[in-house]
C-alpha cells in the first residue's frame, strides 16, 4: 500500500456536488493498494499513521501524534499512486490492484483506524471525487507498506 499523508486544518471530498465526508484539524490520506497488499499492509499502516508524530508541540517541534491531538482522518481511495510514468506520456496503471481487491483492502484499513478510537470520513469507492484541504505546515510524507 502506498499512502498520501497531509496535515491539514480542514478537509472535504464532493462527489457530483455533494460533500460526501469532511474533517477539521487531521490528516487526509490519499489511499493506493497494489496486487500483493494484505490485511498485515493495511495494519501496519493503520498504526504508523495514526502513530506518526507530525503535529507541533508548544515548542513548535513536530512531537504529537493524531492521537495526541484528537484530530480526524479525510481517507481517499486513489489507484493513480501506483501509475508508472517511467515510459511514454500516458501513466500505465497496471500496479494497482484490481477494484474489488482494492475496496476490500481500503475498507479494512478504513475500519482498523476507527477501531483506534479516530474519526473518519471517506470519500466514494471509484467515483469522480474533488478534493478539498487547507494544508497545514505544508506537511506532506508519502508511506509505503513494502
Amino acid at each position: 500500500m502506498r499512502i498520501v499523508v497531509q496535515r491539514s486544518k480542514k478537509a472535504s471530498v464532493t462527489v457530483n456536488d455533494q460533500v460526501v465526508g469532511e474533517i477539521d484539524k487531521g490528516l487526509v490520506l490519499l489511499v493506493g493498494v497494489t496486487h500483493d497488499d494484505t490485511e498485515e499492509d493495511a495494519a501496519f499502516l493503520a498504526d504508523k499513521i495514526v502513530n506518526l508524530r507530525i503535529f507541533e508541540d508548544e515548542n513548535e517541534k513536530m512531537n504529537h501524534s493524531l492521537l495526541d491531538v484528537g484530530g480526524s482522518i479525510l481517507s481517499v481511495s486513489q489507484f493513480t499512486l501506483y501509475g508508472d510514468c517511467r515510459k511514454g506520456r500516458r501513466p500505465n496503471f497496471m500496479g494497482a490492484a484490481k477494484p474489488e481487491q482494492a475496496r476490500n483492502l481500503y475498507d479494512t484499513f478504513n475500519k482498523l483506524l476507527r477501531e483506534k478510537n479516530v474519526h473518519v470520513e471517506t470519500g466514494e469507492f471509484g467515483a469522480m471525487m474533488d478534493v478539498s484541504l487547507i494544508n497545514d505546515g505544508p506537511v506532506t510524507l508519502i508511506i509505503e507498506s513494502k
